[in-house]
Parts: C-alpha cells; sequence; structure tokens
C-alpha cells in the first residue's frame, strides 16, 4: 500500500568521501609495487635499511618538533603569566605541526610516505604550506550563512552586557506545572 508520500532521499555523498578510500587502496598497492622494484633493483636488505632508517629518521624529527612545540608553549605561557603580551610566531617556533606530519610520514613505511616525509621537512615547503592552510581557515571563518564557517562564528558570540535571559525548563515526562500556583519566583535573588 502506497500513501503517496515519497521516501525521503539519502543524503548525496561527498566527492572526498566517495574517493578516499580508493585513493588510500591506490596508495598502498603503489607503496608495496614500489618496494618490491626497490628489493628487485637493490636487495631486500637495502630496501629494510631504508625502511629502518626512516622510521628512526621520523622518530628524531617528531622528538626534536614536539621539544621544539613545547618550549614554545611554555615560553608563551611563562609571558602571559607575567603581564607581557606574548609576541607573535617567528620562525623559529612555526612549523612545529608539519615537521610532525613529515616525521609521521618517515615512519610509515613505503618510499613515497618517505619523500613527502623529506619534502616536509624543507622550510620553504612548510611555509608555503602554512600559508596555504592559514588562507583556507580564512576562507572557512568568513563563509557564507548556514555554513560551517557560520557555525563557528556563531558558537562564538556572547552577549556583552552579561544579561541572564530567565526562562523555565519543561521536560515532557516530568508533572505539568498547575495553572493554580500562580508565577513562579525569580531564579536569582
Amino acid at each position: 500500500m502506497t500513501t503517496g508520500t515519497p521516501a525521503p532521499a539519502a543524503p548525496k555523498r561527498s566527492r572526498a568521501r566517495s574517493f578516499l578510500p580508493l585513493a588510500l587502496a591506490a596508495w598502498l598497492v603503489l607503496e608495496i609495487w614500489l618496494l618490491t622494484v626497490v628489493a628487485d633493483a637493490a636487495g631486500g636488505l637495502t630496501v629494510l635499511a631504508l625502511l629502518v632508517g626512516g622510521a628512526v629518521l621520523g622518530a628524531v624529527v617528531i622528538k626534536r618538533a614536539g621539544r621544539r612545540a613545547f618550549t614554545s608553549l611554555t615560553e608563551t605561557l611563562q609571558q602571559a603569566q607575567s603581564g607581557a603580551v606574548p609576541a607573535g610566531r617567528d620562525k623559529q617556533s612555526g612549523g612545529n605541526g608539519f615537521m610532525m606530519l613529515g616525521g609521521l610520514l618517515l615512519m610509515m613505511p613505503g618510499l613515497i610516505s618517505d619523500a613527502a616525509g623529506l619534502l616536509l621537512l624543507l622550510p620553504p615547503v612548510r611555509s608555503r604550506l602554512g600559508a596555504y592552510a592559514e588562507r583556507s581557515l580564512d576562507r572557512m571563518r568568513a563563509a557564507t550563512p548556514g555554513s560551517l564557517g557560520d557555525a563557528f562564528q556563531q558558537a562564538r558570540i556572547h552577549r556583552p552586557d552579561g544579561k541572564v535571559v530567565q526562562g523555565e525548563v519543561i521536560r515532557p515526562d516530568g508533572p505539568a506545572p498547575r495553572q493554580d500556583e500562580g508565577p513562579r519566583p525569580p531564579l536569582t535573588p
């Protein structure tokens, strides 16, 4: 028996969600194929040495970037506690996130991920990616009404005068308020 109303359509999957599993599978197959090609050309011990070397170098990079980030955070907190205005990011403390990502890519087994990790260790690449990420975040913040960027902006809106709107919670499962009681007293004295 049909009622005549169409069933609600399922939300359409985004392009990224559709192609991400396929891209991940292709990347894994390419990594394995490249490792076998290098193993045929140079030998299995060479591939093992490359993988172990990448893991060790990645661990060193992540440790160094983590120390730099922690030092930067400590300095910023000390400046904030002393009342001084924390200075902006300088060249030395910036880019720790991309360095950590580069270290993580170096630690992953595979030659393509190692190449991408080594690219992220280069300062010009980190600075360009950082600028691109900042532009992307600025575009997302200044988005059209009803978008994710608008939701971020709406979440940060506060009443400047600090007024509290009096209200009453009505629970559908609780007893209904009786009409003969009269008005309730205010919640604050």
